[in-house]
C-alpha cells in the first residue's frame, strides 16, 4: 500500500493524556467526514476541523510507496531532532483528516520493528489495525461510530455530541477541549465547569496553540 502524508515533523504532543510528550507527528491526507475545502465547510460533520490535510506540501509531506519507506522517514525524523541516549522509546502520532484510511497493519509493524511506541487520534467511524499502543477516539456529529475502546476520548465541547452519549464506552480516559473559534473563552468556561460537575471528565486544552509550537 502506498501512503499520501501532508506533514511528518518532531514535536511536542500538544493535547490529551500525553500533553508535553515528544513525539513524531504523520499527517496523513484526507478524511471521511470532510473534504478539506473550504466550500464544503458548512456540510461537514467536522464543520470545527482546524486542520489543513489536504495535499502532500507540508514539512516532510510526500507519497511513500511502501510501509518501510514512510516508517524509515519517521525514523529519520525522530533522531534527526532528539539525543539518541536519552533512553526515551520513541513515539509517533498518526493523525489526519482520518489516519485510519491509511494507517495499516503493516506500518504499524515496521514502526514497532523501529521500536516505536504508536498513538493514532481518530474519529472513531473506521475500524483500526491491530498493535496501536495509544488510541485516541473524538467522536463527531451525525456518524456513526465503531470504535467504541481505546485508551483516550476526547470530545470537543460544546457541539451535537452530548458527553452523556459516549462516557460509558470502554476508554481509560476522557477529556473534553473547548471548542476553538470565536467563543473560546466561553468554551473553556462552560467545559471547565461540566469537569467539575462530572469528575469522569478531564480537561484537555490546545496547548501547542497557546504556546506556538507546531
Amino acid at each position: 500500500m502506498a501512503y499520501t502524508v501532508k506533514e511528518l515533523y518532531y514535536t511536542l504532543q500538544g493535547e490529551g493524556a500525553r500533553t508535553g510528550r515528544a513525539a513524531v507527528f504523520c499527517r496523513f491526507t484526507g478524511c471521511n467526514l470532510w473534504t478539506g475545502r473550504e466550500e464544503d465547510r458548512a456540510t461537514a460533520a467536522c464543520w470545527f476541523c482546524d486542520t489543513d490535510f489536504v495535499g502532500t506540501d507540508g514539512p516532510g509531506g510526500g507519497r511513500f510507496a511502501t510501509s518501510d519507506d514512510l516508517a524509515s522517514a519517521i525514523v529519520d525524523c525522530w533522531y534527526e531532532a532528539s539525543d539518541v541516549d536519552e533512553g526515551a522509546r520513541p513515539y509517533v502520532v498518526f493523525t489526519g483528516g482520518e489516519p485510519l484510511l491509511q494507517l495499516d497493519a503493516a506500518l504499524v509493524r515496521a514502526c514497532h520493528a523501529s521500536g516505536f511506541e504508536i498513538a493514532a487520534e481518530t474519529n472513531g467511524t473506521v475500524p483500526p489495525p491491530p498493535g496501536i499502543d495509544w488510541l485516541t477516539v473524538s467522536p463527531k456529529p451525525g456518524s456513526t461510530l465503531v470504535v467504541t475502546s481505546g485508551q483516550e476520548l476526547k470530545l470537543v465541547y460544546p457541539h451535537d455530541v452530548d458527553p452523556a452519549e459516549v462516557e460509558e464506552l470502554a476508554f481509560e480516559v476522557f477529556y473534553l477541549q473547548p471548542l476553538d473559534g470565536p467563543d473560546r473563552e466561553e468554551n473553556t468556561a462552560r467545559a471547565l465547569d461540566f469537569c467539575r460537575r462530572h469528575p469522569r471528565w478531564r480537561l484537555s486544552l490546545q496547548t501547542h496553540r497557546i504556546i506556538g509550537i507546531p
